[in-house]
């Protein structure tokens, strides 16, 4: 085979364009072995012996090789292109993988003539695994399954270990996510830092929470909730009297919008009372000017907890807590739409109506206020 010339470039036959775009990668794995291997030497001996006239070399070895490669295949007909395309390519590819520890990835795919992008895909293919491979997946898939879902990938790496098979945390991600498998726990759930400065509101309620009348102290809070992709937040509005949520809203953003919805529901609901003391903790929401001018509105007066201390809004937290141990999935709902319809019933139909309360020596918030308004018809009737 003569050797290449840039002046003598071999021409190319007039029916060229059936393989025009096919790389030497591509073509020369059935039909020319050597050149591609000739190819390999002279990335080897430019970078060794002439580090400035490597780029040209290739390139004038990936032309000669495309001149050489395009005459045997248009004359051995295009079945041969197929061939040429299949096995060209895997022996290009092989070769990059080889050299790729001493020669940068994108120059050796450069010069036989494979993208990067099918050389990773092909770098990340999927093999048939071995029969230890097989194992361990089996064993993951079984541990997941143990946990009924909730294991992550570190969880699923100790019990693995702990049962006589080393495995990593990132050993066990990668074959998690290849198996689609993943924890079906909440993240954690991040505060953010309040941005504007605190209001001087006393705390009026004072942990007084023993009250005598219904509509005369409310409190506030807001919590949240999974809902299968993003965390929502719940705002309720719980009269101290029967301890009966009053109002409540759930949105995506824990902002002023969602308090003051939750508060307009409670007094609506309640029949526009007058004179209420609403309490909350510092939360940017119920400290918001919005807020701030909803409670105006209604002639309610405010009172907030002492900053960093959740007992001067002991109520409401227990409300949560009861909510959640006692009705909420473990790993959340769904979506919006499920959560919102799982803790309706939870308010409406169980807690107001069926769930006993110390705080009302047994009966549940409904019932109680029942009580006490039969026992004020009474005393109204004979007076």
């Amino acid at each position: 085979m003569a050797p290449y010339h840039a002046a003598a470039r071999p021409t190319t036959p007039p029916n060229a364009r059936a393989i025009k775009g096919l790389s030497v990668g591509f073509l020369a794995g059935t039909l020319l072995l050597s050149p591609l291997v000739m190819a390999q030497q002279t990335i080897l001996e430019g970078e060794r012996f002439h580090p400035q006239e490597s780029a040209q070399g290739m390139v004038a070895t990936s032309h000669f090789l495309a001149s050489e490669v395009s005459r045997d295949v248009l004359a051995k007909g295009g079945n041969a292109v197929d061939a040429a395309v299949t096995a060209g390519f895997a022996l290009a590819v092989t070769l990059i993988e080889r050299l790729e520890e001493s020669y940068a990835v994108q120059r050796l795919c450069s010069v036989f003539g494979v993208h990067r992008s099918s050389y990773r895909a092909w770098r990340n293919r999927n093999t048939v695994p071995s029969q230890e491979e097989r194992a361990l997946l089996q064993r993951i898939v079984d541990t997941h399954a143990a946990s009924k879902g909730s294991a992550g990938a570190r969880s699923i790496a100790k019990m693995v270990t702990q049962a006589g098979v080393p495995l990593s945390r990132y050993r066990a991600g990668k074959r998690m996510k290849r198996l689609g498998l993943a924890s079906t726990q909440p993240p954690r759930h991040a505060y953010k830092k309040a941005m504007q400065p605190h209001l001087a509101i006393p705390n009026r309620l004072d942990r007084q929470f023993d009250v005598k009348t219904p509509n005369k102290a409310w409190t506030g809070d807001i919590t949240y909730i999974w809902t299968g992709s993003r965390w929502a937040y719940l705002a309720v509005v719980i009269d101290l009297f029967s301890r009966k949520p009053v109002g409540w809203a759930m949105s995506p953003s824990p902002d002023t919008e969602l308090v003051n919805k939750a508060l307009m529901m409670a007094y609506e609901s309640r029949h526009e009372p007058k004179s209420v003391l609403f309490h909350s903790d510092q939360g940017c929401q119920y400290t918001s000017l919005g807020f701030r001018q909803c409670l105006w509105r209604y002639q309610m007066t405010q009172s907030l907890s002492r900053r960093g201390n959740c007992w001067d809004n002991a109520p409401t937290e227990r409300f949560f807590r009861s909510l959640k141990t006692e009705w909420v999935p473990a790993t959340g709902y769904l979506d919006m739409a499920a959560a919102k319809q799982s803790i309706t019933e939870y308010i409406i139909s169980y807690y107001s109506c069926l769930r006993p309360h110390t705080h009302n020596d047994g009966l549940p918030p409904n019932a109680a206020e029942t009580t006490y308004w039969n026992a004020q018809k009474a005393v109204a009737k004979n007076t």
